[in-house]
C-alpha cells in the first residue's frame, strides 16, 4: 500500500465472475481502491481505484461456483477505455461485499476536496473557511493578491494541514482550493507584478499555474517556506479524507478455530459390574420371559431381573 492508504476490510470467497469465472479469490478494500486476487495464482489480480469508478450496481450474475446469484457490478473509466467488473460473494446471505464497497466509495466521493483542486467552490462562508473533518488551519494571511488577471484581485490565504485556499475579499465565491496532493512545484519567481509565489499543479489536476503576491513583499519567502514545509509533511503521511470503520467486522478464520483437546478418559474395571453382566447373559438361552414388574426407579414395567441381580446393578453395566 502507498503512504496514507489503509485496509478497511478483507473478504474471502469472492469470485471475479466476469474475468475469472470459476476461480475463488479474496477482495481487499482500502480507503483508495479495491484489490481482487486469485487463490489459485496470486499473479492473477486486479486493482480498481475509486476515482475510476463511474457506477456501482447490484444485479444477478451466473457464477460457475454458485450459479445464479446477486453480484456487484462495477463500471469504470480509465482514459478513453471503459471496463466492467463483476464480483460474486460465494458465501450465501452475506451482504458485506455490497454494503462495504458502496459505503467506502460513497465516503470517497464526498471527500474530494482533500484530493482535487477546486475553483469557485462553496468553501467560504462569512469570510471563514469551511473546515473539513480532518483538517486543521495553521495560518490565515490577509493582503494576498491573486495574479490570475491583468489587474489582480486582493484576497485572503488560508494554510491548512491538507490544502491552501485563497478567496477574494469582495467575492467569496471567487476562490481556489489547492490540495498538497496536487502541488507539483512551489517557488518564488519574478512576474509583471514583481516577485510572486507560484504554485504549479500536477497534470492530473489540469496543470494550473497560480500566482500570488503578498503585501508586504518581504513576507513572500516566509509564505513559500511554510507551504513547502507543510507540503513535505503531508507527503510523508497523506490525509485522503476517507473516514470509515467497521463496527461489526467478523473475525478471521484463524481466530475462530478451536484447538483440538485430548479428552481425559479413564477406563475402570468394575468387578461387580462384570459379574452382573456375566450372570445376565448366562440366561440368554432361557425359553420364556419372566413376569413383568413395575420399576419405581424407571417408572416403567420391566422384566423381573434374574435371581441375585438387581435393576441397579444391570443399569450400571449399561
Amino acid at each position: 500500500m502507498r503512504k496514507g492508504e489503509f485496509m478497511i476490510d478483507s473478504i474471502d470467497a469472492i469470485e471475479d465472475t466476469k474475468g475469472n469465472n470459476g476461480e475463488r479469490g479474496s477482495l481487499v478494500i482500502t480507503n483508495l481502491r479495491m484489490i481482487w486476487r486469485s487463490f489459485k495464482d496470486s499473479k492473477t489480480n486486479l486493482s480498481i481505484g475509486y476515482n475510476c469508478i463511474t457506477n456501482i450496481a447490484i444485479k444477478t450474475a451466473n457464477s460457475r461456483l454458485r450459479g445464479p446469484a446477486q453480484a456487484l457490478y462495477v463500471l469504470t473509466k480509465f482514459g478513453q477505455s471503459r471496463f466492467e467488473f463483476v464480483f460474486t460473494n460465494l458465501v450465501q446471505n452475506s451482504p458485506r461485499l455490497f454494503t462495504t464497497v458502496q459505503a467506502v466509495h460513497r465516503s470517497y466521493e464526498t471527500s474530494k476536496l482533500y484530493r482535487d483542486l477546486k475553483l469557485r467552490g462553496a468553501i467560504i462562508k462569512d469570510k471563514q473557511l469551511q473546515i473539513l473533518p480532518q483538517e486543521h488551519v495553521f495560518n490565515k494571511i490577509a493582503g494576498v493578491w491573486n495574479l490570475s488577471s491583468d489587474q489582480g484581485n486582493l484576497g485572503t490565504f488560508f494554510i491548512t494541514s491538507v490544502r491552501v485556499v485563497w478567496h477574494a475579499n469582495l467575492a467569496e465565491n471567487f476562490n481556489v482550493s489547492i490540495p498538497y496532493l496536487q502541488m507539483a512545484t512551489i517557488r518564488v519567481r519574478e512576474s509583471k507584478f514583481g516577485p510572486a509565489l507560484v504554485i504549479e499543479t500536477t497534470s492530473q489536476s489540469g496543470g494550473y499555474i497560480l500566482g500570488f503576491r503578498v503585501d508586504p513583499a518581504d513576507k513572500l519567502m516566509e509564505l513559500q517556506q511554510e507551504i513547502t514545509s507543510l507540503h513535505a509533511t503531508y507527503s510523508t503521511n497523506p490525509i485522503f479524507g476517507i473516514d470509515f470503520s467497521m463496527e461489526e467486522k467478523p473475525k478471521p478464520l484463524s481466530e475462530l478455530k478451536v484447538p483440538q483437546q485430548q479428552e481425559d478418559l479413564e477406563i475402570v474395571d468394575d468387578e461387580e459390574a462384570h459379574d452382573a453382566l456375566t450372570a445376565y447373559y448366562a440366561e440368554s438361552n432361557k425359553s420364556t420371559d419372566r413376569d413383568p414388574v413395575y420399576s419405581p426407579e424407571l417408572g416403567l414395567a420391566v422384566e423381573t431381573p434374574p435371581e441375585s441381580l438387581t435393576l441397579e446393578q444391570l443399569w450400571s453395566v449399561l
